[in-house]
């Protein structure tokens, strides 16, 4: 008998906990062919959601659960559940309920016919901002045309995944993550299954625009050095430009006898090349610091509790 598997990170969601375990029960309980296992990754929870995630564990013993030490971020509770996760596929989906747990046997069904990678498109979205909305397709506007993967938009980290794609995405150890992006980057045949996407049953989200914001930064700075290179590319228009300027005054000057304006040209060039610079320097640096938190070998996470069991395991290099 095949086993499926469910990812499912957690921080801060025990008001959804039960719900989302009620709904998922109902939808496997008619898959009778597979075996499940649910594996909650707790992110460092400040709330009673371990708590509940324990008894959850106690009452079925299809329920896993592994803890971290602290919160590590959504993007490393992924990995840390890819280590963990013993099916011959592995669902992933948030524990908000935005993700309906009845599209699990679509899933499955296309991960039955051959496809490694069924991801859920959000066909809408209840509950966002148009903002929110508008920045979101934006971006992977933008970063679809900075980088040569093809990038899967509207979608989120909702999606069957083979075993042969979570052996591929457990080798990836770096720090920075985007997972996103991985999913993209490591191949396989992929699968598309729209849905509308619900808005959040309790509680409050855990994005806000600075987080979304820095997401967005790894997703560009993880998977295309473009941004270098249009530093390179301003730096080269302002030295043709600067040339062309210099030679204007040289000419007015020497030729024409015309006095030099001072004061305010000189501060305009200098203020114009200092932002050039810092905003080049900033680009530099943004790719600098990536590259010394890997170069630091710290573990991507620790865990310290792994049904009911204490242990100590800080993930792999």
């Amino acid at each position: 008998m095949k086993k499926i598997s469910l990812l499912i990170p957690v921080y801060n969601e025990e008001e959804t906990l039960y719900s989302l375990f009620n709904e998922v029960s109902i939808v496997i309980k008619n898959l009778l062919t597979y075996d499940f296992e649910i594996l909650f990754v707790d992110d460092g929870s400040a709330d009673k959601s371990l708590s509940i995630i324990k008894e959850l564990h106690r009452k079925d013993s299809r329920v896993n659960y592994i803890s971290f030490s602290r919160n590590f971020g959504k993007e490393t509770a992924m990995i840390a559940g890819f280590d963990y996760v013993s099916g011959d596929a592995v669902i992933v989906m948030d524990a908000d309920l935005q993700d309906p747990p009845n599209l699990i046997p679509d899933m499955i069904k296309y991960w039955e016919e051959g496809y490694d990678d069924v991801y859920a498109k959000r066909r809408t979205r209840e509950g966002e901002t148009w903002l929110k909305r508008y920045t979101s397709h934006a971006f992977y506007k933008i970063l679809q045309k900075l980088t040569q993967i093809p990038i899967q938009e509207d979608t989120g980290d909702f999606r069957l995944l083979d075993r042969s794609a979570i052996e591929s995405l457990k080798m990836m150890r770096e720090k920075q993550r985007y997972t996103k992006g991985m999913f993209s980057w490591i191949g396989f045949s992929k699968k598309e299954i729209l849905f509308d996407r619900r808005p959040r049953q309790a509680g409050s989200t855990k994005w806000n625009y600075m987080k979304l914001f820095n997401l967005a930064l790894e997703g560009v700075t993880s998977f295309t050095t473009f941004p270098l290179r249009i530093a390179s590319i301003i730096g080269i228009i302002v030295s043709i430009f600067s040339i062309i300027y210099m030679l204007i005054i040289l000419i007015k000057s020497l030729i024409w006898k015309d006095p030099v304006q001072g004061y305010p040209s000189m501060m305009v060039t200098i203020l114009f090349l200092g932002g050039v610079q810092l905003v080049s320097l900033g680009i530099i640096g943004e790719y600098v610091g990536r590259i010394f938190n890997e170069t630091k070998h710290r573990p991507l996470y620790i865990i310290t509790e792994y049904n009911n069991k204490k242990i100590y395991d800080g993930g792999k290099m």
